[in-house]
């Protein structure tokens, strides 16, 4: 979604004027230019750790809630905030919230992230945490309006050409205080904010709806691979199979004729390379290496493949072979034994020691993937996990003894090929959900940067009726 196109439906100022500001060529000839350290005072949040977070007392927005959880805006009493003591407010004051100040992260791991900020929008007691930075707005009557302006492509690029870092991205004060922004009259301001609240509020619930949607798509899609699996498929010729119990509790009853083995007894676990050897002195050879973040659920992701120096006697014992099922050995309790089935994508390639490559022998890789991504075996990996703060992990002892449910050779072909069709469609349907969400956040961000940089002239909305919006709301 381009401004051309919002132009069409949106009118434009009667009069512009060059623009002395980079990245945009003319704004409305009214508009003041100014720094954002003349609009705003700015502060850090409190100097803290995870160590000193609570589940009770004071609510703290720290850097993971602006980095990635809640972005644009949020709410102590819709977003779940981890607390600090009430102690830090006479001790820390200065690191208290109010309502319409804005939090940035004060780094981000690329360059997209920098910037990233949520804004107060509740009058509660909250503190800004660690790694963060406090934009207070002078002004706090369109405190709404700064949050769009500050959202803008615009305002963004200007922080990306500012920030400093190759893997970590730092965001200072002094850069921000050094931010170009326009401004229109405050009444104005007023307007544009709330033409923004009213018009984002409707796209995002068509974002909303596309998510729900996706992950609707998702839960059908484990029930399809869990039923599969776990009770066959109908079929004319076995319309009511006899069951019997499989002497697995949480797995429940199985088709009579099928067996249930543990891994150990179909197939090898060959553990990964641990990273950090000192080869000082040694010849060594460079190697791609695959990592947890590379071994998703039925699928892998090969467009950031480490390499790892290793000696050249290792290679043979900790290369991947077609046909290795790899599994995680933890991290979230969603990434439990996820994984997926390696087929040769790159040659040579190693693992690393937090993931598995287990080696079928009597049944095929297809279906120890296939078991793997059931909810009964989802649901003995988290069982027998090692639990930590935020992070579980699973032992090669705990993977040998995951109970796998084997029908007969012919029927394990057919349930594979069925699971591949409906999978193939839960896809197709996720890809098309997926490709509607972002353009729908195409529109929003193009719509959000042509009414803060008077693109289009809102200055005559008025805020629809209820019976006129169609029932669409902002529930944030």
């Amino acid at each position: 979604m381009n401004n051309t196109a919002l132009s069409g439906k949106y009118a434009a100022y009667p009069e512009y004027r060059n623009s002395e500001v980079d990245w945009i060529e003319k704004l409305p000839a009214h508009w003041q230019e100014s720094k954002l350290r003349y609009k705003f005072s700015f502060g850090k949040g409190l100097t803290i750790t995870k160590a000193n977070l609570t589940d009770k007392g004071v609510p703290c927005v720290n850097y993971g809630e602006v980095h990635s959880k809640y972005g644009f805006e949020i709410d102590p009493a819709i977003d779940p905030l981890k607390c600090v003591s009430d102690n830090y407010i006479k001790s820390s004051s200065n690191s208290l919230l109010f309502k319409g100040d804005l939090v940035f992260a004060d780094t981000s791991e690329d360059i997209e992230g920098s910037g990233n900020f949520t804004q107060l929008t509740s009058d509660e007691t909250v503190f800004a945490g660690y790694h963060t930075i406090i934009a207070r707005p002078n002004d706090r009557k369109c405190y709404r309006f700064y949050a769009y302006l500050l959202d803008s492509l615009e305002i963004r690029t200007q922080i990306r050409h500012a920030v400093k870092g190759v893997k970590v991205f730092s965001v200072t004060q002094a850069i921000l205080r050094g931010i170009n922004i326009w401004l229109p009259a405050l009444e104005e301001r007023k307007t544009i904010a709330s033409f923004l609240d009213h018009e984002t509020a409707k796209i995002d619930t068509l974002i909303e709806k596309q998510q729900q949607l996706i992950k609707l798509l998702k839960e059908k899609r484990q029930a399809v691979i869990s039923h599969a699996v776990t009770k066959g498929i109908s079929n004319k010729e076995q319309p009511n199979v006899p069951m019997r119990d499989s002497g697995v509790e949480w797995l429940g009853e199985v088709p009579e004729h099928w067996i249930v083995r543990r891994l150990k007894h179909t197939s090898k676990l060959q553990s990964g390379i641990p990273k950090g050897k000192d080869l000082t002195g040694k010849v060594s050879i460079s190697v791609p290496m695959l990592r947890v973040a590379n071994v998703q659920d039925g699928y892998l992701n090969l467009n950031d493949v480490h390499k790892m120096d290793i000696i050249p006697e290792q290679l043979e014992r900790f290369s991947l072979q077609k046909g290795d099922v790899l599994m995680n050995e933890g991290g979230d309790n969603d990434k439990l034994g996820r994984g997926a089935v390696w087929q040769n994508e790159i040659e040579p390639c190693i693992h690393q020691n937090h993931v598995f490559a287990i080696r079928p022998y009597s049944i095929e890789p297809e279906w120890l993937d296939l078991v793997t991504r059931t909810s009964y075996a989802k649901f003995h990996f988290y069982r027998v996990a090692k639990q930590s703060t935020n992070l579980a992990s699973i032992s090669s002892t705990n993977i040998k003894e995951t109970p796998l449910v084997i029908p007969p050779a012919k029927e394990r072909d057919e349930i594979i090929k069925y699971v591949n069709r409906k999978v193939d469609a839960f896809d197709k349907a996720e890809e098309k959900g997926a490709a509607q969400i972002a353009l729908l956040q195409e529109r929003r961000t193009a719509l959000i940067s042509a009414a803060v940089t008077g693109k289009i002239d809102v200055r005559n909305w008025v805020m629809p009726t209820p019976s006129s919006t169609n029932g669409a709301t902002n529930d944030r």
